[in-house]
């Protein structure tokens, strides 16, 4: 597969700031501090026209404070000891029992973790299943995240790009004939070599959602079957969607993984990782050094990102969260209303929050922090996104 970012222009490089560069001796505390605290505020007066990419930024765990003066270390896996004893493992399992609920999976039946992101879940996700499937081709669609291909780089796994229907999902009919034919040309015992389909859960540009079962059912046609569910904006949503989608375990996804910082929110990049308990190793101890079991890519991992997100869903439950994505479809809706007014033909998938238009000026785009691919822009009605500002988009929109 052809790397997709190679098609595109280079990106403009971050200047060099000499002023911040860190020199021999010490500097004064007193005024970095304030540097750092007027960059915050700078960030936080942006935030309201971030209306382009989907991560929620209506939180504030500044009263957790504290928890930034110890170093918290969830060596391995959630559920094992380690020597250090300074870790948050028990909450760490709380967010992943909920999150596995959430995903239509029995908490005793499931393992996860708390990743760096979408991308290491993805990574886990397809190094499972090539452990199961080790002559599978890799099926995604071209609306997939730009990170499944380079995974499966990594992984040494061939990737076959499928093309999507009008709505934004991945066409099962290519799949069905693109596996048959992989089937008879790589017979593999006559079994089948297998397929390893990575289903999308709100894919980049339109948030539609990937059809778990119907795809499980047109990659039979190479065998035996593996789906990982990239879930990092879209899990969330459907969970809870009117029109309920079909993406979990319940629906015939092997992992799942989704995004921390995005729909739940949170000051760090992070996400969780889910699979079904039976497709990991039994846990055994990974070094006399460290004491724990370890099945998660990485050895040392954040313990301050499971508190974060035990705080915001701990504040919110399964309830407070389904409304919370309530609000946020009211206001997907409320955009593709106003933009239609606005005259730049917005375009939106079913119970998605990403609503797509007319590329405007570019100083609108830098002004909304608008995401765009080709003619088109869009905007997601993550928690942060009001509908002053969308009412606030439109009037410039509106300007000759």
């Amino acid at each position: 597969m052809t790397d997709t970012l190679a098609t595109h222009p280079a990106p403009e490089r971050v200047p060099d700031a000499p002023e911040l560069h860190i020199g021999a001796l010490p500097s004064d505390p007193a005024a970095d501090t304030t540097q750092l605290l007027e960059l915050a505020s700078a960030l936080r007066g942006e935030a309201p026209r971030v209306l382009g990419f989907p991560g929620n930024l209506a939180f504030d765990f500044s009263d957790l404070g504290p928890t930034l003066s110890i170093l918290t270390n969830n060596v391995g896996d959630p559920a094992s000891t380690d020597a250090s004893g300074i870790h948050t493992k028990p909450y760490e399992q709380a967010v992943v029992r909920f999150l596995a609920e959430m995903a239509g999976a029995h908490p005793d039946d499931t393992y996860g973790y708390v990743t760096t992101g979408g991308t290491e879940g993805i990574l886990f996700g397809l190094a499972t299943a090539r452990r199961h499937l080790p002559y599978a081709t890799v099926y995604t669609s071209d609306q997939a995240h730009y990170s499944v291909a380079r995974a499966a780089k990594l992984l040494g796994q061939q990737v076959v790009t499928l093309p999507s229907n009008r709505d934004g999902t991945l066409d099962s009919d290519s799949l069905r004939v693109t596996a048959f034919l992989h089937r008879r040309l790589r017979p593999h015992a006559g079994r089948g070599p297998g397929a390893i389909v990575v289903a999308t859960i709100g894919t980049t540009m339109r948030g539609a959602y990937d059809d778990v079962t119907a795809l499980r059912t047109a990659a039979s046609a190479a065998g035996e079957v593996y789906i990982h569910a990239d879930a990092a904006s879209g899990g969330p949503i459907a969970a809870h969607a009117p029109s309920r989608p079909r993406w979990n375990f319940q629906h015939g996804s092997d992992s799942i993984s989704i995004s921390g910082h995005k729909i739940i929110g949170s000051p760090v990049p992070c996400g969780v990782v889910l699979t079904r308990k039976d497709l990991v190793d039994e846990p055994v101890i990974a070094s006399e050094y460290t004491m724990a079991s370890a099945r998660t890519l990485g050895c040392s991992r954040s313990g301050l990102a499971p508190l974060l997100l035990w705080s915001a869903l701990r504040r919110m439950g399964h309830a407070g969260l389904g409304a919370h994505i309530t609000r946020c479809l009211e206001t997907a809706q409320y955009a593709a209303d106003q933009l239609t007014r606005a005259g730049v033909h917005p375009m939106r998938t079913t119970d998605s929050l990403t609503v797509t238009f007319d590329r405007p000026a570019d100083w609108i785009i830098r002004k909304w922090h608008l995401a765009i691919q080709g003619h088109t822009a869009h905007l997601v009605t993550v928690g942060h996104v009001t509908r002053s500002a969308i009412d606030e988009l439109c009037h410039d929109l509106r300007t000759p």
